[in-house]
């Protein structure tokens, strides 16, 4: 049975939509002929909508744009490109960087939330994915469903019907949740005559989907934006198809089919037997091997564990390094001889010296240059899902993350506590762990559908002094989510009290650790001054 729905168009839509996208059905298709900035913007607008990218540039963007030019290219069929130069290059000469020189906007939709860690993994790719913040998962498709990913493996199984039931179950409780929670946040948090109804209300809905997220199953739908060049989406279909999860194998056949349509020359090795073919099976057996191996040397290792931020690696000589590559970049040393310099240095030049480099940072987004990536700290974390899905796509970094099960147990949001609903929520997460069990031996792989939002994952992360900064201060803020601004704040307490790097956590000047009843309400707020603005200049 094909898991996806299909969009319905009227013949005039159709006729708009085959100049611009390569497929008018599936649920991955790719963007051409368009300007940057144009595909750029239908990205953005689409993380924060709940229409298809095609709808979306129907109802939004299509009147501001002259088509007249494009009546005559139908992109479905593919594109007339000149594939004799780079075939020649590329794929007879190996030249990989060719390939890193076309890039495609690629939509892909109705991905499951195992799916999109997948799509999302690869360092030098470009990604924005609808966000559980601003949309509601409580109104179902037009075929009557909600919103989650069948496998069909599963459905023609024992546990088909129980399946879609308890999913289906956990969709009522998010639903019915939903609004209770609206109602106790409307009156824990009066609007006040500072802000606008929309602005209020906009607050107060993203803190109540914040608040029910949890009850989501893994298998919740969502869609999802692409930018990337030949070489990265090569790399990325490469490790897909190794993978173990039916949906990701599938899911890489279709990418492949649209993006051959704009850069077949990129694409052409995967399909040959002593390249990609082998490329695959060397990614496949290894992670098997691995596994397996693993599994026979250590027996089971998952424990119970409570939310957690562990510092598990740094280098106690690392302020010093950072120091030491400050004054090798900014003189005629040698690498010896700034080592030497820096060990001279009395507490406050070395205090000067690191303020000095860093600078007035009148942002954030004013980051100290590459001195800082001299040092790095590795972090064992434990956290929800939810959590795991934003700090999973900083890309800058090494993020490694174990299974997803419910062994870690879950969160139940302090919120949700005190509006009372807590064992409704808890009644849910505890069928998601009771399907999840009873289906793993047989379904390992497809058992992580039904995991809840809410249970928690162990990773890690390791990233250098500037990524940790970067990182740090952006999730700290107080327009973040609750779970991401508490790993937040202990990594740059761990940083200064267990690294000691007290200087370089200083420097992390933009962490917010304010309190916050409304997470958006600022964010809404500015959003509102900026179309008042728009409006008054227009």
């Amino acid at each position: 049975m094909h898991p996806y729905v299909v969009e319905q168009f009227s013949d005039a839509e159709q006729e708009i939509l085959r100049r611009y996208f390569t497929n008018l059905e599936g649920p991955v298709f790719a963007l051409v002929n368009l300007p940057e900035v144009v595909k750029g913007a239908l990205f953005a607008r689409y993380s924060r909508s709940s229409k298809s990218l095609r709808r979306l540039f129907l109802d939004e963007f299509v009147g501001d744009l002259d088509l007249a030019g494009d009546q005559t290219v139908d992109a479905t069929i593919g594109l007339d490109r000149a594939d004799d130069l780079y075939q020649k290059i590329f794929f007879e000469y190996g030249d990989d960087s060719v390939a890193q020189l076309g890039g495609v906007h690629l939509a892909c939709e109705q991905a499951s939330n195992v799916l999109t860690k997948v799509l999302e993994r690869g360092r030098i790719m470009s990604y924005l994915e609808q966000s559980t913040r601003y949309l509601g998962y409580d109104k179902r498709l037009e075929n009557g469903r909600y919103r989650y990913y069948r496998d069909s493996a599963v459905l023609d199984s024992k546990f088909g019907a129980r399946y879609v039931g308890d999913i289906d179950r956990m969709y009522d409780a998010y639903a019915e949740l939903l609004p209770e929670m609206v109602e106790f946040l409307t009156k824990k948090f009066p609007r006040t005559p500072a802000d606008t109804d929309f602005v209020y209300r906009q607050a107060i809905r993203a803190k109540a989907l914040d608040a029910v997220r949890g009850l989501l199953p893994a298998a919740a739908l969502s869609n999802l934006g692409i930018y990337a060049s030949g070489q990265a989406y090569e790399m990325l279909l490469l490790r897909m198809r190794a993978h173990d999860l039916p949906e990701v194998r599938d899911y890489a056949e279709l990418m492949i089919t649209e993006l051959r349509k704009v850069i077949p020359s990129f694409l052409k090795r995967l399909d040959v037997v002593d390249r990609g073919v082998a490329w695959t099976n060397y990614l496949h057996d290894t992670q098997s091997q691995t596994t397996s191996l693993v599994k026979d040397l250590l027996g089971e290792t998952n424990q119970a564990d409570e939310e957690s931020v562990r510092l598990v690696g740094f280098d106690p000589d690392g302020e010093d390094k950072v120091l030491t590559a400050i004054v090798f970049a900014n003189s005629t040393a040698s690498h010896e001889d700034a080592v030497q310099r820096v060990r001279t240095l009395t507490p406050d030049e070395r205090v000067t010296l690191l303020q000095t480099y860093v600078g007035d940072r009148k942002n954030r987004r004013h980051r100290p240059g590459r001195a800082y990536e001299s040092t790095d700290y590795r972090f064992e974390l434990v956290t929800d899902y939810g959590a795991f899905r934003d700090l999973q796509r900083h890309r800058l970094l090494t993020i490694e993350w174990q299974p997803l099960t419910v062994d870690l147990g879950y969160d139940v949001p302090e919120i949700v506590r005190e509006a009372g609903l807590a064992d409704r929520y808890v009644e849910a997460l505890q069928r998601s762990a009771a399907l999840y069990h009873d289906m793993r031996d047989d379904y390992p792989e497809q058992a992580q559908y039904v995991v809840a939002l809410a249970f928690r994952i162990r990773y890690a992360m390791q990233m250098n002094a500037r990524e940790a900064m970067h990182l740090i201060e952006l999730r700290s803020g107080p327009q973040g989510h609750p779970s991401y601004r508490r790993v937040a704040h202990e990594m740059v307490r761990l940083i200064a009290d267990e690294a000691q790097h007290k200087a370089l956590a200083a420097s992390m000047s933009y962490v917010d650790f304010s309190d916050t009843d409304l997470e958006r309400l600022e964010a809404e707020r500015a959003a509102e001054r900026q179309r008042q603005n728009k409006s008054s200049i227009s």
